[in-house]
């Protein structure tokens, strides 16, 4: 049999386990039910197992038929949800206040499945394969926790490249890989600023030291800062979340405080705008004379495919499901990934699947970390056989 036809063999099986996970979603670094139910579903196949100390993540190394040349790829699929509501009216959506709203759930099956799919194939695979399921993608950098315990070199050679899919509810239609050259994902900061003066008597300000026109000076200059002190073509985003100042209208605060996330889309870009929106907001303080702490703090780089690693990529999905099923994206997403950290060492492609479900429209569904968010899981066996794929091409080139 094809890598194809194995993984479609598994299809009601990946089904019911992507079912098993969307019941019951976990948070963060700690998803002990979940690597319960991975180590469950990967349990009988020929794969060196070992499972995190700083989280619950589960690495599987297989190996191939010829392991001592020195070979090896990397393949991950992220496992943690979200602190959402889930609102699909699915017969398995989960209770609570936590949801699979971005389909980590599919891509656990995904993995899964394409480890039982290579397990069967390992006499064709001319190196190895490393098999990882991360926790906390969702904010919590899972991946840098998986990378500094030595994923990257889990079968005792590091990794010549790695692959990441990532489903979407929409803006893709159903059953489309999609990825581009170099910058796929923005980096990811947030600047935290508290403005400090001295309160008074809203009647009375030239008595105080009022903190709140001078935080909202750095607002608006923070956008200005955008547009005149980086490139058109290689964006900025920065975008204030959160304003806190004040509790009653004739009382000026002694303090104002706000939160902006951070978008940047190159490595030159991010290393600046983390330092030139702190110079921005001191600048503004000591000109109101007034007190300021402003830190801008990277939470994750930008997220760069490799060229070469895409056009594999492509090749794959085009040799397994059709021309029609592949296409290069124009511009990134405004999204970001902890995935960075692993294209940040080795080359690699973060790929989207569309899994908008057939009763909805990509243009219109709710997006991924909606509490309507839904995914039409009878992809999960074309995005196993991807995953294998690619791997086992990707170790005979």
């Amino acid at each position: 049999m094809t890598v194809i036809d194995d993984a479609r063999a598994l299809q009601d099986d990946l089904v019911a386990l992507r079912r098993t996970l969307h019941r019951s979603p976990e948070i963060g670094l700690d998803l002990p039910r979940t690597q319960e139910t991975v180590l469950a579903a990967l349990d009988g196949l020929p794969l060196e197992i070992s499972t995190g100390t700083s989280s619950t993540s589960v690495v599987g190394v297989l190996r191939g038929a010829t392991p001592g040349e020195g070979r090896a790829v990397l393949l991950r699929g992220d496992m943690d949800a979200l602190p959402v509501h889930e609102n699909t009216g699915l017969d398995y959506a989960a209770d609570g206040e936590t949801m699979h709203a971005c389909g980590h759930d599919l891509h656990t099956a995904m993995l899964v499945g394409a480890a039982r799919v290579l397990s069967a194939h390992r006499d064709r695979l001319a190196g190895d394969v490393v098999f990882m399921f991360q926790p906390g993608e969702e904010g919590y950098d899972g991946a840098r926790h998986m990378v500094e315990e030595g994923v990257l070199d889990a079968s005792g050679v590091r990794v010549q490249a790695a692959l990441a899919l990532h489903v979407t509810s929409s803006f893709l239609p159903a059953g489309v890989f999609a990825t581009r050259r170099g910058p796929v994902m923005s980096a990811a900061d947030v600047l935290r600023v508290t403005v400090r003066g001295a309160g008074g008597h809203g009647s009375a300000p030239h008595r105080a030291k009022d903190p709140i026109p001078a935080a909202c000076e750095m607002v608006t200059a923070l956008q200005t800062l955008v547009t005149r002190r980086f490139d058109v073509f290689d964006p900025v985003v920065v975008t204030i979340g959160a304003f806190h100042a004040g509790t009653a209208h004739n009382v000026i605060p002694d303090e104002a405080t706000f939160e902006a996330t951070v978008r940047s889309f190159s490595v030159e870009s991010h290393a600046r705008v983390l330092a030139e929106t702190v110079r921005v907001c001191e600048g503004i303080a000591a000109a109101h004379g007034l007190d300021i702490d402003a830190v801008a703090s990277e939470l994750y780089p930008v997220t760069v495919n490799d060229g070469a690693e895409v056009d594999a990529f492509g090749d794959t999905v085009r040799e397994l499901h059709g021309a029609e099923r592949f296409v290069e994206m124009p511009n990134p997403l405004t999204g970001s990934e902890d995935f960075s950290r692993v294209l940040d060492a080795v080359p690699g492609t973060m790929a989207f699947l569309g899994a908008c479900p057939p009763d909805r429209d990509p243009a219109t569904a709710p997006y991924n970390h909606s509490p309507e968010a839904a995914f039409d899981d009878r992809l999960l066996a074309d995005g196993a056989a991807v995953y294998a794929e690619w791997a086992r091409a990707r170790l005979a080139r």
